[in-house]
């Protein structure tokens, strides 16, 4: 394989889909996509060094949680390295030529179909195939040339794939859009910046007010929680995994808040540090080796 300086970004799906318009979104456009048929390949790419990061979908303003992918996460224990949001914006498209009121069919993601369900109501005889992906719904109309047949899906899409958009932004919530996160290996992991965002996974005792203790500390450090997820540990009846994302503004709040809930924590896991996403960053290459230490490391602590 030739060497190439352009970083390889397995994503899930294919081109023009929304993981690729991720990847664009927080690089730049100059990446190599490693296209992959499912979740669990990105991390298979990454660890086989097909690729040198993954960009995965984590939540949908609509759709919630994609909680399969938590689990992923803790299973391959890869970094998170970074984050970035894209609107979804959703639109109706087909083969040149052919006529909305000519179609029978319309296929797409089945999130993608649920963000769009207003508009659906109105044509109950268009019968719905799901798929697992919105760009490859796009290219099988496009390569099968389905003429009774339209897809949701991106810009990207009808542009690569040659298709006309009969209707724009049919997405039943225009404020919709999706977290996108970005991982790679523990070698790959290095940061430019200090970060001012982590990922954290942890359990606590099944007692009252265990939970509470966590979030006060957090509070009292001046530590923002962003978000907690809550999933069942297997095999294990009234246990739970938790998933919090915080944000600080000084790291000592940071290390201060992880020193204090060690004590009320067990199988604590910090799945990555990092710069939060802020709406005008512009595309960033991966960050270059920085000689800056951090003085805490938690990885793994049972």
């Amino acid at each position: 394989m030739i060497k190439t300086d352009k970083p390889r970004v397995a994503i899930q799906g294919i081109k023009a889909s929304f993981h690729e318009e991720a990847a664009f979104r927080y690089f730049g456009e100059n990446i190599e996509t490693v296209e992959c048929n499912s979740f669990k390949q990105t991390f298979e790419a990454l660890k086989n060094k097909e690729a040198d990061y993954l960009v995965m979908a984590i939540e949908n303003s609509i759709a919630g949680s994609i909680l399969p992918n938590y689990s992923l996460m803790m299973g391959y224990s890869y970094p998170v390295v970074g984050e970035v949001y894209v609107p979804i914006q959703l639109h109706l498209m087909a083969l040149p030529g052919v006529r909305f009121d000519e179609v029978k069919y319309v296929t797409s993601h089945p999130i993608a179909i649920r963000q769009c369900i207003d508009f659906f109501d109105e044509y109950p005889h268009l019968k719905i195939i799901e798929s697992n992906d919105t760009a490859a719904c796009a290219k099988r109309i496009r390569d099968e040339q389905l003429k009774d047949t339209v897809a949701i899906a991106n810009t990207l899409a009808a542009q690569l794939y040659g298709l006309d958009v009969l209707e724009r932004r049919i997405e039943s919530n225009k404020l919709n859009f999706t977290r996108f996160l970005i991982l790679t290996t523990h070698e790959n992991n290095r940061r430019k910046e200090p970060a001012n965002k982590a990922s954290l996974c942890f359990e606590v005792n099944n007692e009252v007010g265990a939970l509470a203790k966590v979030l006060n500390i957090f509070a009292h450090e001046q530590v923002n929680m962003t978000k907690i997820q809550s999933m069942p540990v297997l095999g294990k009846r009234n246990e739970y995994n938790f998933y919090v994302d915080i944000e600080w503004t000084e790291t000592k709040q940071f290390d201060n808040a992880i020193k204090q809930i060690l004590k009320y924590t067990h199988n604590f896991n910090i799945l990555g540090e990092y710069r939060r996403y802020e709406e005008d960053n512009s595309p960033k290459q991966p960050p270059k080796p920085s000689n800056t230490k951090r003085y805490i490391t938690v990885k793994k602590i049972e």
